[in-house]
């Protein structure tokens, strides 16, 4: 029996080191799918929606290198889009299958037909339509490559009545190659780093994602400058830990500490980040910046010096030209200022709250003690996404997925799917919001249908909390943020999984070891303060002002109940405001 293109794109797959496809079969899909049970290498990936099983690669990407998700004609590609997205801004190397109707139907607005290459061509460094059989290994390999070392999405366009088609060999490469280069800055900008540094003492480091694999660095260099270490989000897990310097995040999710010592320093120095929001990077001070893609040099604020290399090689090379410095003041009262910031986080952690009000910034914390060392936390976006940035602690160990550059609703459950599959014998934690768990609520039952011990805590809030949030500081009375929610318990065991209904307090840290201690899925179900705030490190009055026309609004509408609520729930925001 000839090999077919089907057979073909199997076998290639499994020779890049692709573990299984997420995906949903059908018409142009077919002959794939049953090429990858003849080949028995590849495990096909049964989800309930597209964007599920894109959000699955990219988590998966993320982890271990290199994933698979497809789509079949017209409205199953169309599905993985906005996985894609998430997956192409995350820079996670996925190879996505859009199977598209026969050839012969191409331009007749035949059904389910698109235009593939418009569709997909804003999230994918490499994105073409094979319309032969010897085009397909060409693409599939360049795409390949193209994902593994530009860092993103490639898509294949593939008919489906190619797939059935005699492969044919081709005389360019089938094989994969992913080399990893030494890049540093050129000795005269390292050079002009280095004299920028001697002549400043009060200097900040912020690290991003691309510091991930420089977390010794980072430390040593700030040991030998006296220099507090703030992150981003991305740079949390990697940088946080065995870090006596750290002061924490800034930005929308972030503390004031990291914030105040940005702004209060002479000299910023950005390594590995692209830091997307320039109100919460100081403008009254000298900023270097370094980036593994010199393209990304300054497109966030005005920097003065900007370095192109890899944040290991670049500060193990700047090190040797630099002195220890001799003032550690600045350093001592940033974390002073940072212990400060800690004692009145723990606060909102030691009023727990009271039933079906429970204090999300206690739940956090508590999974946060409860969880392994090495657990791998998925956070959906929104206020689940602040609870997992302030209070879920790295250890070297652990890591953190979300959507946090695309921003998506509902990332967090498929990406522990992904993350369970990539990662067998870790524990996965899925921190979701009521809102983004109910958009893909279907994916439950992938779950429990490849036995994937994930646990999944809802913080149910019965609203969208951030988007009330956002109207709120906005001056705007908050508008359809309610959530009208099933009891996700209940869904859960229809599911096939263990569920458990928190509204005491009391109950959460049983609750949680008791769901940790099983050995499959479960789903802890937590009635959470809908008025809980996260407040932003940094202030602004206009948002003071908002917030208290906001609820001057619902008093005039006669509802004074939920302005009192917010008070009470808030009582210990008013000393950061006041």
């Amino acid at each position: 029996m000839a090999k077919t293109v089907a057979d073909q794109l199997v076998e290639m797959l499994v020779n890049a080191g692709i573990k299984r496809i997420y995906a949903i079969t059908g018409d142009s899909l077919n002959e794939v799918n049953d090429a990858v049970r003849r080949n028995g290498k590849l495990q096909w990936i049964h989800v309930r929606h597209e964007e599920a099983g894109a959000f699955a690669a990219g988590a998966e990407a993320q982890l271990s290198g290199l994933a698979c998700c497809a789509g079949s004609s017209g409205p199953g590609h169309v599905h993985l889009v906005n996985g894609l997205y998430d997956a192409h801004r995350a820079e996670a190397p996925v190879i996505a299958i859009a199977s598209t109707c026969a050839t012969t139907e191409f331009g007749s607005e035949y059904f389910q037909e698109t235009n593939t290459i418009k569709l997909f061509d804003d999230c994918s460094h490499y994105n073409q339509l094979a319309t032969t059989p010897a085009q397909l290994p060409r693409m599939l390999q360049a795409g390949i490559q193209f994902a593994l070392n530009r860092k993103g999405v490639s898509v294949i366009g593939l008919p489906g009545d190619m797939t059935k088609m005699d492969a044919e060999e081709i005389l360019t490469s089938t094989q994969f190659y992913n080399p990893v280069a030494e890049i540093k800055p050129s000795v005269k900008d390292l050079n002009r780093l280095a004299d920028l540094i001697n002549q400043h003492d009060r200097i900040t480091l912020f690290c991003g994602i691309g510091a991930e694999n420089a977390h010794d660095e980072v430390v040593e260099l700030s040991k030998l400058l006296h220099a507090p270490v703030g992150y981003s989000f991305r740079g949390k897990m990697s940088i946080q830990y065995d870090n006596p310097n750290e002061v924490g995040m800034t930005g929308l999710l972030g503390l004031p500490s990291a914030f105040h010592a940005m702004n209060e320093s002479e000299l910023l120095i950005l390594l590995g980040t692209d830091f997307p929001y320039t109100q919460f990077i100081p403008g009254n001070c000298k900023i270097a910046q370094v980036d593994l893609k010199p393209e990304r040099i300054g497109r966030r604020t005005k920097v003065d010096l900007g370095l192109h290399g890899s944040i290991g090689n670049t500060l193990k090379a700047l090190m040797p030209l630099l002195q220890q410095k001799a003032d550690d003041s600045f350093l001592k009262a940033q974390l002073e200022f940072y212990d400060e910031v800690k004692k009145r986080m723990q606060t909102y952690v030691d009023d727990p709250g009271e039933k079906d009000v429970i204090h999300p910034e206690f739940v956090a914390r508590s999974i946060d003690e409860i969880a392994a060392d090495d657990a791998i936390f998925t956070v959906d976006t929104g206020m689940s996404c602040v609870w997992g940035a302030r209070y879920i602690n790295a250890t070297g160990k652990r890591k953190m997925l979300g959507s946090f550059n695309h921003g998506s609703m509902a990332n967090a459950m498929p990406q522990a799917i992904g993350a369970a599959l990539a990662c067998p014998g870790r524990q996965i934690i899925a921190l979701c919001g009521d809102g983004g768990l109910s958009m893909l609520l279907g994916d439950l039952a992938t779950i429990t249908q490849y036995k994937l011990p994930v646990k999944v805590i809802v913080f149910n809030n019965r609203a969208l909390g951030m988007v009330k949030l956002e109207m709120e500081v906005a001056g705007m009375p908050d508008w359809q943020t309610d959530m009208y929610d099933p009891d996700f318990a209940k869904v859960a065991e229809a599911m096939g999984m263990k569920g458990i209904t928190v509204r005491e307090p009391s109950e959460v840290k049983q609750a949680l070891k008791q769901a940790f201690s099983e050995p499959g899925s479960v789903l802890v179900n937590i009635f959470t303060d809908p008025n809980a705030l996260a407040m932003p490190p940094k202030i602004e009055f206009d948002q003071v002002k908002g917030m208290v026309l906001s609820m001057s609004k619902l008093v005039l509408n006669g509802r004074m109940d939920e302005v009192l609520d917010t008070f009470k729930a808030n009582y210990k925001h008013l000393k950061e405001v006041l």
